[in-house]
């Protein structure tokens, strides 16, 4: 190569001397580009101490990956110096500029593998780089770390706390989320109480104080709400609306199928009725509003009401439910909400229908957070939302090898964080 184009890939690489390219070769065969870089001089800065025209004590052999000259795979190769200071003492190895200490990859190439993944599944980024997804993993971990430790959380307020699934079976993430600023503050494995003091801990460290949230929202997990009071005490609780309409459909669906076990033959018939596009129609028409009703539907559920089964008392109580909280946002009247829902709580008490039963039991213990929930017009509907975009790159990646791998994603993705490189391929500011 002539000195031109060295000089040309010195400057495209952004290195300064006493760094400079000093011989490309290019493999057309095997598709690679190799660049020797080398650190001219005998005397340079010590890295430990700063003190200046210290001697060489040897050199190391060492390559990086770098970005893709066009369809080449780029590879930076340096004999770097270690440097023996007289005044520290130290023999230290030189810091090379377009990498960080002990990665084989170039801050350029990780850089733009973090901005694929924040995207695609790590996998699938690992095989357009051609590199080992597991190496990949290991920079998720290190940056989101790295920018987590920088991050502020001064000023949180108001959380929402949830449970969403790492893998089937007991196995539970639990993660907090700042609903105002609409990002992930902390994930953990588990889901009782100690995951909340662990919050309370994490948001403690990053400038945060548990005495300023003042509202939580979340499910109606005892154990949540147990952290709740020891670590966030001055925080009110609601407890999510979508979380206990969700449960009176859960309840709406165990009378169901309940009904069809327990009921003569002849019931289950004619609940089902004999077309299956009609039992579908039947379940879908039941857990769906009235507006969103097909025809089929409308007139499945018409038939539905005119019957005496129990399966009609309870879409009866799961919509007279969702009434309640309609009324509730109207008329932003607490007392109001808590008697509309005590009454509803009454006709549950005495349905006979053993789902809503112990519903009601649950409401009523509750009924303070509850009513809250019907009020504030907050709810985990941001946090449903991120879980749901979670599990689906959980399905797109056919699962996460450890629970480690998974919160990593989960901060890479939804944490909105400040301190990560920036991508490669950003545009360049726009001269005057």
């Amino acid at each position: 190569m002539n000195v031109g184009v060295e000089a040309l890939f010195t400057s495209a690489l952004g290195l300064q001397p006493p760094w400079v390219v000093e011989d490309v070769k290019l493999d057309v065969q095997g598709k690679r580009i190799d660049f020797e870089v080398s650190c001219s001089g005998a005397l340079l800065t010590c890295p430990a101490c700063g003190a200046a025209s210290q001697p060489v004590h040897d050199r190391l052999r060492r390559q990086w990956r770098h970005l893709d000259f066009f369809q080449f795979e780029a590879w930076l190769h340096a004999d770097v110096p270690r440097v023996a200071c007289a005044s520290c003492g130290k023999t230290t190895q030189l810091n090379v500029p377009w990498a960080r200490p002990g990665s084989g990859f170039t801050a350029a190439f990780e850089a733009l593998a973090l901005a694929l993944c924040r995207d695609l599944p790590v996998r699938q980024a690992a095989a357009l780089l051609r590199c080992a997804d597991k190496q990949l993993w290991r920079r998720i971990e290190f940056y989101v770390d790295q920018a987590r430790a920088l991050e502020s959380f001064a000023g949180v307020q108001i959380v929402g706390i949830d449970e969403t699934s790492l893998r089937r079976g007991q196995h539970y993430i639990t993660v907090v989320h700042d609903l105002d600023a609409k990002r992930l503050l902390f994930a953990t494995e588990g889901r009782d109480h100690q995951t909340v003091l662990d919050f309370a801990a994490d948001l403690e460290a990053h400038g945060g104080d548990p005495a300023e949230v003042r509202h939580v929202c979340m499910d109606m997990s005892a154990a949540y709400a147990k952290g709740t009071s020891i670590a966030l005490a001055q925080a009110d609780i609601s407890y999510d609306r979508f979380h206990v309409i969700a449960m009176a459909i859960q309840a709406m669906d165990d009378v169901r199928r309940e009904e069809l076990r327990s009921e003569p033959e002849e019931v289950a018939a004619a609940l089902l009725g004999a077309d299956p596009k009609t039992r579908r129609n039947l379940l879908w028409g039941m857990r769906k509003n009235p507006v969103g009703w097909t025809g089929a539907q409308t007139t499945a559920m018409h038939w539905l009401q005119r019957s005496a089964l129990k399966s009609a008392r309870a879409w009866r109580l799961r919509m007279a439910l969702r009434e309640v909280y309609a009324r509730a946002r109207q008329h932003n009247n607490a007392e109001q909400a808590a008697s509309d829902l005590a009454a509803w709580t009454s006709w549950a008490r005495r349905c006979r229908l053993e789902p809503f039963k112990k519903l009601a039991a649950t409401i009523k213990e509750r009924l303070g957070a509850v009513v809250r929930g019907m009020l504030d017009h907050r709810s985990n509907a941001f946090v449903e939302s991120m879980n749901g975009q979670l599990q689906q790159a959980k399905r797109a990646a056919r699962g996460y090898r450890t629970a480690k791998n998974f919160i990593a994603i989960a901060y890479l993705r939804l944490s909105r964080l400040k301190n990560l490189p920036p991508h490669p391929f950003s545009a360049a500011a726009t001269v005057g």
